[in-house]
């Protein structure tokens, strides 16, 4: 399964050299990224119009980060070429019976001077950089540690995702450290949380075929894949994409900054101990990364064998990831009260959610029929969502299918589901840089109504006398207190957090510590939501539009 643009093995060596110095002139910084000025001034010299060249950036720049990387400007490049050469610029360009190896060059005007020129120049000052891919590391990657974080000015942001961060670090973050949003909600944000893949998750009960799903996807095992129809995974693995086959474990994968997986820590070394990384080379794996999970065990093995919390860990990473597969078999179609309160952890996120009905060549037709209808009917119970989920039926592993059951039309539909759902798992690529914004503007709002709610329960507590009395009764009537603050601010009721978890969480502090309402800090945000982000994503449109 390919993913993203045009890999450069598509490219002659020759040719990636020729590119290797276009890119090297183009990219004007020296920071590995062509920006949407630097486009426009490089590829006017191609003489195409204005609407050709919106189109190339739209499908070079598919993952709509800003910029292009050395790849994405290969893929423009060569766009430029079929342009030139009488083509129409389209997505299926890639999927043609062009020979992209040897695909010779665009014309460019008046290039080979400006290289020329560049090249004489760059004889006194460093040989060393002519011809060679050298750009400089992000300015991004110092922001999280830097103590002069608030004067970060915006000619270093290079990218939306460089904008995003520079937002948080300036805004956000002081609102979520003043009112304790990562004791209560989540982690403060890291550098790697940014910069990280688009995440996959898997989740079923136990023999549901999740390890399998994942080795159909690559073609082949990941390092430390075990399959059985016992419960075989004993551990959250995350496969992601390295030099070579490796596992490496869990308190060595959650202290190292540019692995997304430092909040993972607050789980504590049961956890840890259970929880691994699985790197290999593959090509899937350079555009996301894939979560495979224990299977959901049923009665009290769920809830007093596992020394973690299980439902707390799914939480965490469902709030990371871009999509959820949630598996089942025609066999394992009921929905354990473990399992339902995993499914249950992943309010919020209904729309990473898929239902994958494996192994349905397992069954007949007739028997495929009624077990969907039972599958819909207990998601029903669970879901509580008036859309109907997507559910995807087929059989995803490596045998072919068993047509003695469905015939050459069962066979037929197993295709095209798997189809639509491979088309579903190219897209996440696509609309990382979306999802990071949407999951960026939900934070947002969430740091914003527990600032409320925090500064509220502050504002209720005496200044002298009963304040374990008053604190113990605001606890107990928490819901009365949340019911206020909506009132009070205005704020959409289905936002505020879960009334028992909260408090749990709240049990352990003093509220007379906590920090009265500024409104300077929450109208910081509300300016972020409304004019900071609107602006940082007009900067960083197509450059033709």
């Amino acid at each position: 399964m390919e993913i993203g643009t045009v890999p450069i093995g598509s490219c002659s060596k020759d040719h990636q050299k020729i590119y290797l110095e276009w890119f090297n002139y183009a990219d004007s910084d020296g920071d590995g990224r062509i920006t949407g000025n630097d486009a426009t001034k490089f590829f006017a010299l191609s003489n195409l119009s204005r609407q050709d060249l919106k189109q190339v950036w739209a499908i070079a720049d598919a993952k709509r980060q800003g910029y292009l990387g050395y790849r994405e400007f290969i893929a423009a490049m060569q766009l430029i070429s079929l342009v030139q050469d009488g083509h129409q610029v389209t997505h299926d360009l890639w999927n043609s019976d062009v020979d992209f190896q040897n695909l010779k060059p665009p014309a460019m005007e008046g290039l080979d001077k400006l290289l020329a020129n560049k090249r004489h120049s760059s004889k006194t000052s460093d040989p060393n950089l002519n011809g060679s891919l050298q750009p400089q590391p992000s300015p991004s990657v110092n922001w999280f540690s830097s103590k002069s974080s608030k004067k970060i000015s915006m000619s270093s942001v290079t990218s939306i995702i460089d904008g995003l961060k520079r937002l948080y670090i300036q805004k956000l973050k002081p609102l979520e450290v003043t009112y304790r949003f990562n004791d209560f909600v989540s982690p403060l944000l890291t550098n790697s949380d940014f910069d990280a893949k688009p995440m996959v998750m898997l989740l079923g009960q136990y023999s549901t075929g999740k390890t399998t799903f994942i080795k159909h996807l690559l073609r082949t095992s990941y390092p430390g894949a075990h399959i059985g129809p016992e419960p075989t995974t004993d551990r959250f693995v995350v496969v992601m994409s390295g030099v070579d086959d490796r596992s490496i474990p869990g308190n060595t994968i959650a202290v190292q900054a540019d692995m997304p997986f430092s909040g993972l820590t607050t789980f504590g070394t049961a956890f840890l101990s259970k929880f691994e990384c699985s790197q290999m080379p593959h090509s899937l794996l350079e555009h996301i990364t894939l979560v495979d999970t224990p299977g959901v065990l049923s009665g009290e093995k769920q809830r007093t064998q596992r020394a973690y919390d299980f439902t707390g860990v799914t939480s965490w990473f469902a709030a990371k990831c871009d999509l959820i597969l949630l598996l089942f078999d025609p066999h394992k179609l009921d929905i354990s009260d473990e399992f339902k309160r995993v499914i249950t952890s992943l309010r919020g996120h209904d729309d990473k959610i898929r239902v994958v009905l494996n192994k349905a060549d397992q069954v007949d037709t007739q028997q495929l029929m009624r077990v969907y209808g039972a599958l819909m009917w207990s998601l029903g119970k669970v879901l509580n969502t008036p859309e109907v989920v997507r559910v995807y039926i087929g059989s995803f592993n490596d045998k072919p299918v068993n047509e003695s059951a469905f015939g050459p039309l069962g066979k037929e539909l197993f295709e095209k589901e798997q189809d639509d759902l491979l088309a579903d798992l190219k897209d996440i690529p696509k609309k990382a840089c979306d999802r990071r914004i949407n999951e960026f503007v939900k934070r947002a709002r969430a740091a914003k109504i527990h600032a409320y709610i925090i500064s509220h329960l502050r504002k209720e507590m005496p200044a002298m006398m009963g304040k374990a009395k008053t604190q113990q009764k605001l606890i107990d009537n928490l819901a009365d207190e949340f019911g206020k603050v909506q009132r009070e601010f205005h704020l959409p009721p289905g936002d505020f957090p879960n009334v028992e978890h909260f408090k749990e969480i709240l049990s352990g502090y003093s509220f007379d510590k906590f920090e009265k309402l500024k409104p300077k800090m929450i109208q910081a945000v509300d300016d972020m939501l409304g004019y900071d982000i609107p602006d940082l994503l007009k900067n960083f449109r197509n450059p033709y539009d």
